[in-house]
């Protein structure tokens, strides 16, 4: 006769709660796509920030109108897309359009804002909540022959106000800020300050529509930036955006502009990430485009998501002109800046699975995540009944981990000066076995990583089975 047995009913729901939690993240396919969180007013989200603990900030930005004159706000949510603490910009220049993008963050924690009116950097202080200005930047004039080619002038067409929009930084502690409107890259000392223009270049003048995303590259010697539209003087269609990369030369000036991939007409490229494969995931921001597409290395355009410009991604939102790509791990968070609709149930973040790592953003003073961390991997991953060789290979900070253990099945082993080991182990039946990196001799001694050997049942079974 059947019997409740709460302690049963309670291990079976703990089980199922395991396997529905576990079963998406496994299942999910690349550019699957969900809504990781709604930003409330004023909305209008342009740009996300992932800090080392995985708390993700969203600044609000300007509206199409113009009419967001009130103060803007920075966002804090969890990794789950639980909205955590509220920010509200001070300072900002009464009766002007108000936007922000969390552009940055340093060593400590702190937040660097880059702020439309007054045109500046904004540091704020998540844990505490202060504000304070750190860099100001200025209307330059168009270079003409009364200015100095190399003085601080935009060479372009139109004469506009300054408009920063992304930022990147240099191995010096300089903070590299794109003007999406003046077709300049500034360059702010790492104390702050006046900032000072360090590149501009007609082929980057889109009028109105220029310099967008900035990265600095793995190799901390060259910045990769792009342009919504440009340039309006130069050979091409100027409804193109381009990505580029431009190097940092020794002497802190810039390399050669080269460029190394071009958008269709008014797709105006917008925010980007990288990954660790080196490919480029870019929002395209343009007006009927609502994309997101992937870019390799050498500038060979990979695939977009969707297929077609209805936006429609497969979660309850669709994308509304989005804007920014920052990477979470696997996953990207996407901003849908909803630009011209205006609709506020579409001002949210995407959560977008890439299926392959981010690769990490460089941050003067901060050591990367991956320092001290212990890996374990094993070949063949995957065995029939019977007796195997198992090569492992055990790193720590991504460098060869030796003479650590290498415990499996009651067997262990340790690694050489290069991380390696090898373990010949006989399955007798099949199961999942796990091994674990160990440094003590201790057979409780803390595991530091671990990896998954399956052993599946031979053509006749298991050799105990019959």
């Amino acid at each position: 006769m059947w019997r409740f047995r709460p302690w049963l009913a309670a291990a079976a729901l703990a089980i199922c709660a395991c396997v529905a939690c576990a079963a998406p993240a496994a299942a999910r396919q690349k550019w699957n796509t969900r809504v990781f969180a709604h930003v409330p007013s004023p909305g209008y989200p342009a740009l996300s920030l992932v800090a080392p603990d995985r708390t993700v900030y969203v600044g609000t930005f300007t509206n199409a109108a113009g009419t967001d004159t009130g103060p803007s706000k920075v966002f804090a949510y969890r990794p789950s897309g639980k909205l955590k603490r509220t920010y509200v910009i001070k300072g900002q220049t009464p009766g002007a359009a108000h936007g922000v993008q969390v552009a940055a963050i340093d060593a400590r924690g702190r937040l660097y804002l880059l702020d439309q009116n007054p045109a500046r950097v904004l540091i704020l202080n998540p844990r505490t909540g202060k504000q304070r200005t750190f860099a100001t930047f200025r209307d330059v004039p168009p270079c003409s022959a009364a200015t100095q080619p190399n003085g601080d002038c935009s060479d372009t067409v139109l004469d506009n106000t300054p408009e920063p929009d992304y930022a990147a930084w240099g191995t010096d502690g300089t903070m590299y800020v794109t003007d999406y409107t003046q077709a300049v890259i500034w360059r702010v000392p790492p104390r702050g300050g006046h900032a000072h223009v360090w590149f501009t270049d007609p082929q980057i003048d889109g009028s109105n529509f220029g310099p967008a995303g900035i990265v600095l590259l793995p190799d901390h010697r060259t910045l990769m930036f792009d342009t919504s539209g440009g340039g309006v003087t130069t050979p091409g269609d100027p409804l193109t955006g381009q990505l580029y990369t431009l190097g940092i030369q020794p002497n802190g000036t810039p390399g050669a502009l080269k460029q190394i991939w071009e958008s269709g007409p008014k797709q105006a490229p917008d925010g980007f990430a990288l990954a660790r494969s080196g490919h480029v995931y870019m929002a395209l921001v343009g007006p009927q485009t609502n994309q997101l597409v992937e870019i390799s290395r050498s500038g060979q355009e990979l695939a977009r998501f969707p297929l077609d410009t209805s936006g429609s991604n497969g979660s309850p939102v669709p994308f509304d002109e989005p804007s920014s790509v920052q990477f979470d791990g696997r996953r990207m968070l996407v901003t849908n800046d909803a630009f011209f609709s205006g609709d506020a149930s579409h001002f949210v973040v995407f959560d977008v699975w890439a299926g392959e790592q981010g690769a990490p953003v460089f941050v003067p003073g901060l050591r990367p995540r991956t320092a001290g961390r212990y890996t374990l991997t094993v070949h063949p991953k995957r065995v029939h009944v019977g007796t195997h060789a198992l090569h492992f290979h055990a790193t720590r900070g991504g460098r060869a981990l030796s003479h650590a253990l290498v415990r499996l099945a009651g067997r262990r082993v340790r690694t050489d000066k290069h991380g390696n080991a090898t373990l010949v182990v006989d399955f007798d039946h099949a199961a999942r076995y796990r091994a674990r990196l160990t440094r003590g001799a201790r057979r409780h001694a803390r595991t530091l990583a671990s990896a998954i050997v399956v052993v599946l049942r031979t053509p006749g079974g298991d050799r105990d089975s019959g």
